[in-house]
């Protein structure tokens, strides 16, 4: 591993110990680069979440050399069981060679800090109640050169230093913004909005999607565009929410908080989804999708995670993306250091959201047709009514929906998808 210059230097920065930053640190700290990773809060913090995690993500998780047995505190699950048109549908995760056939729940202010400690394992240097401001900016080329922060309870001001720096500060991304990278209006954004409950079916082996949401406050019932989740954490408690897409009227006119204690209340009453047994706040944050802030790439500086808008259009899940692009960032940070010049490590560099697009780009477009057709509640009934009551299209949604395919000699349904996936725009 590189000694580090000094205490505020290092090769790489890493602005967030989300799953995205913590992930990107780990690899590069195991690749043998010094690697700072700046957190603005304190572990264990809270961030609003679904908890549940599918193969893509648990598959992350494994090459991190994370312990996810049961004895660890992680709860398994089978599938995902899907609730609406009047059906309920159970389908298990595909059996495929890429992926394991099992998702994980766990709460994400444990979560976070299990990635984070990893990283801290494998030699990046953590520090926590490091709030980071300002990038330092060389007024010669434009590029980024390290980050302005303050520390601790007296907020002391602090410089660090390197050649390239990480944003993976989360969906409002300041640094990003000091960068002039700003969001791209034309993608979709999402808002998920989650409590916790004390109840019996704390311990269900099934993530549960509830693909109508309905609004019955009014003189009139309204299909929403979004879905419920209802995820058992093992723990005594129900993980229970909405993830609403901004693709219609609806999105800004209603009170999506009073939408979940609604939906909550239209439950059965022995789940135990009241007020009474509610044990956490109602809590909301954005979902930034389809890489909504462009270039991934620009003058030193690399965007993963939902700073650079990878949440999954077709199912709003964010975690497997943060931590994909934050091995596919440190994987193209380390061939780029082992250039001679500074010319061929920019070169290397710029591969970064090429890589992104040729990985994402096809299937996050799709996603993105997809938005769009189920922000009309006409087509979303239908496809309610109709295709639950098709398995094995439903077994073909689920792969679709979860990203879940073979890349090569996988099934029928795989080399559709895979296909669909090459042939349509990386944009």
């Amino acid at each position: 591993m590189t000694e580090p210059l000094s205490e505020h230097t290092a090769d790489v920065i890493v602005v967030g110990a989300g799953p995205a930053g913590s992930t990107t640190a780990y690899h590069l700290a195991r690749s043998g680069l010094d690697v700072l990773l700046l957190e603005k809060t304190s572990f264990p913090r809270e961030k609003v979440c679904g908890d549940g995690l599918t193969p893509r993500a648990t598959k992350q998780l494994v090459g991190m050399g994370i312990d996810i047995s049961e004895e660890a505190g992680w709860l398994r699950n089978k599938g995902l069981r899907i609730i609406g048109g009047g059906v309920r549908l159970q389908l298990d995760w595909p059996d495929l060679a890429s992926y394991p056939d099992y998702g994980l729940v766990r709460k994400r202010d444990d979560f976070d800090e299990q990635l984070a400690r990893q990283a801290q394992k494998a030699g990046a240097r953590l520090h926590e109640r490091c709030n980071v401001g300002a990038p330092i900016i060389d007024p010669r080329t434009g590029r980024i050169t390290g980050v302005n922060a303050k520390m601790g309870e007296e907020k002391t001001p602090v410089t660090f230093h390197a050649p390239l720096v990480v944003a993976a500060d989360g969906n409002s991304t300041r640094l990003s913004l000091a960068m002039g990278l700003h969001r791209r209006d034309d993608r979709p954004m999402g808002v998920a909005v989650r409590t916790y409950f004390t109840s019996p079916r704390h311990d269900d082996d099934y993530l549960e999607s509830w693909l109508e949401l309905w609004d019955r406050r009014g003189p009139q019932d309204r299909l929403l565009p979004g879905y419920g989740w209802i995820f058992g954490m093992g723990d005594g408690t129900s993980n229970v929410g909405l993830g609403i897409l901004n693709s219609s009227s609806a999105f800004k006119e209603l009170d999506w908080r009073e939408v979940l204690k609604a939906w909550c209340a239209s439950m059965p009453a022995d789940w135990g989804y009241t007020p009474d047994n509610m044990t956490m706040p109602i809590r909301g944050a954005a979902l930034p999708m389809a890489f909504n802030r462009q270039p991934h790439y620009t003058k030193g500086l690399l965007l993963v995670g939902d700073a650079g808008g990878l949440v999954n259009p077709f199912n709003g899940e964010g975690i497997a993306y943060a931590m994909e692009s934050g091995q596919i960032a440190a994987d193209v940070i380390v061939q780029a250091q082992s250039r001679q010049t500074p010319g061929q490590r920019e070169m290397a560099l710029q591969r970064y959201p090429q890589v992104l697009k040729d990985t994402y780009g096809g299937y996050y477009t799709l996603g993105r047709a997809f938005v769009k057709l189920i922000g009309n509640p006409k087509v979303m009934k239908i496809a309610t009514q109709r295709g639950l009551t098709h398995p094995l299209l439903m077994k073909f949604t689920l792969k679709m929906l979860a990203n879940l395919t073979d890349p090569s000699g996988g099934d029928a349904m795989d080399r559709i998808i895979n296909g669909l996936s090459k042939v349509a725009p990386k944009s």
